[in-house]
């Protein structure tokens, strides 16, 4: 079991500390354990039951009247919002902390629910940009806190590839000539944008070759002698010797001489690697789909 202090659960949630703790004293509403030094700390449970709260606040209730309310009770007026929601228009942040407390839970029917919800309402593009990209940094700076175990941010990764290669896999053949290569270089695993990008190029007609994940420098190599693509993406977010990137960038640009090179990731690495190559940097959906239309 998963234990945090105060202050991670403040970075989760977004809930400040010291707010946290009045709701603790006031209503009940978390149940901390304490450590020999007295120190809080709360389990999975208390978090899932945090985020719950964050996310009837987000509805409109008050915190007098969730806070003293039982797990149960969170669920069933939970259950109702998410019904309530298909006739009015989304809530982002609930979305959020529900997808995160479904993760945490291991919970796939209420995840599921809750990202379908998101398709219907927002589309794919907006669901990735203003649902899932938020609540995937919010895990992640859950798993680099060292607490939180890296299963939940695999469980929820696995069910939006899903979802992502089941909305590609429906989608018409390409009715254009021009073709995008997609993949990520070796040692580069995150393949999520990799698969919106999939899915937003050929939802504009265009053929793609998606290679996925850490696809060696050899392979690109000796790809390059059988296809000529009109444009490479990939997306680097390691931080890499800086030197050896530019060498890598520079191969790929001798090799698909007749390519444009698209590249996107870690904002820090794209402003030292913009200085010397030439590529078209994809900062957001936005960037990618002026390169498409």
């Amino acid at each position: 079991m998963d234990y945090f202090s105060i202050s991670q659960l403040q970075q989760f949630s977004g809930i400040k500390a010291h707010t946290i703790r009045i709701w603790e004293q006031r209503y009940n509403a978390l149940i901390p354990t304490r450590s020999e030094g007295n120190t809080r700390h709360y389990d999975n449970k208390q978090l899932i039951r945090l985020l719950n709260i964050v996310s009837l606040l987000d509805t409109g209730y008050k915190i007098s009247e969730v806070g003293v309310m039982t797990d149960q009770m969170h669920t069933q007026l939970l259950e109702k919002q998410l019904i309530a929601k298909e006739n009015k228009d989304s809530d982002n942040e609930y979305f959020i902390t529900q997808l995160i407390a479904a993760s945490v839970s291991f919970d796939e029917i209420h995840f599921e629910k809750i990202f379908s919800n998101c398709v219907l309402k927002l589309g794919m593009k907006s669901t990735y940009t203003e649902v899932i990209y938020p609540m995937m940094i919010r895990i992640g700076l859950m798993w680099v806190s060292g607490t939180f175990s890296p299963a939940y941010e695999h469980f929820s990764s696995n069910i939006i590839k899903q979802k992502l290669y089941s909305a590609i896999d429906s989608m018409e053949p390409a009715t254009t000539d021009e073709s995008w290569l997609l993949f990520l270089p070796e040692n580069e695993f995150h393949d999520i944008g990799l698969l919106l990008s999939n899915h937003l190029i050929r939802q504009a007609g265009k053929n793609v070759i998606f290679l996925g994940g850490n696809i060696p420098y050899e392979t690109l190599m000796k790809l390059s002698d059988e296809i000529n693509p009109s444009h490479l993406l990939f997306f680097l977010v390691h931080n890499d010797n800086i030197e050896d990137l530019k060498g890598y960038i520079k191969s790929l640009t001798n090799k698909f001489s007749k390519s444009k090179i698209h590249i996107s990731g870690n904002e820090k690495l794209m402003i030292k690697l913009k200085d010397e190559n030439e590529f078209n940097w994809i900062k957001s959906v936005d960037d990618l789909e002026k390169q498409l239309y």
